[in-house]
């Protein structure tokens, strides 16, 4: 009965992942669909482009989380089910896949940034830290939402394979889950490197 579980969490951590919070969180709040307009993409980024702080700030929370949630649960409570290292990777890119293709979005999601930083907080609260930092200093001196983000998903699996507190020989599949989402996160950034390389990708705090 055990090895069924495995299966079932990354169907579950997938399914969660497929909530694109970023127009449902408009939706609600009465704001235009974040696939219409700025860069059309669903994540946090773009919901801030529409003017609602409030609105970028919550589908920013609730993107993370659903990356965090499903780590940490296998993390915490995974053990007497079988679901080990090699689960909690799986799950973690379950969730990152869900929000890239979501399932109830007609498979159009987001970059998957937030949710890739709430994976890695699941792994480890250290790594976390560290890998959210990342992000905010390129951000604040660049300014370039898309560098930060490319910036800190390379960095992620690099802060885990030197952790002094992480034991390498015996979590690769984590390891192989962070780089296979920074790579996914990287090429879902293509357009941005496009821009980047133009001359014309926007800056945070600007409006197109």
């Amino acid at each position: 009965m055990q090895s069924i579980y495995p299966a079932l969490a990354v169907l579950a951590a997938y399914l969660l992942g497929s909530l694109s919070f970023a127009v449902i969180v408009s939706r609600l709040m009465g704001l235009k669909d974040p696939r219409t307009f700025g860069s059309k993409n669903p994540g946090a980024t773009n919901v801030l482009r529409s003017g609602s702080k409030a609105a970028a700030i919550v589908t920013l929370l609730l993107d993370a989380v659903k990356g965090w949630l499903p780590v940490v649960l296998v993390r915490w409570f995974g053990k007497p089910y079988g679901l080990e290292d090699g689960t909690m990777a799986l799950v973690g890119l379950a969730a990152f896949v869900g929000h890239l293709w979501p399932v109830f979005f007609r498979f159009q999601g987001g970059k998957g940034v937030a949710t890739f930083i709430g994976v890695v907080f699941g792994i480890d609260l250290v790594l976390g830290l560290a890998t959210g930092a990342t992000w905010l200093i390129i951000a604040f001196f660049l300014r370039y939402s898309s560098v930060a983000s490319m910036a800190s998903a390379v960095f992620a699996p690099v802060y885990y394979l030197f952790g002094d507190r992480i034991q390498w020989y015996a979590e690769k599949p984590v390891l192989f889950g962070l780089f296979v989402m920074a790579l996914l996160l990287v090429v879902r950034h293509r357009e941005n490197i496009n821009r980047l390389l133009q001359g014309n990708e926007s800056k945070l705090g600007t409006k197109k």
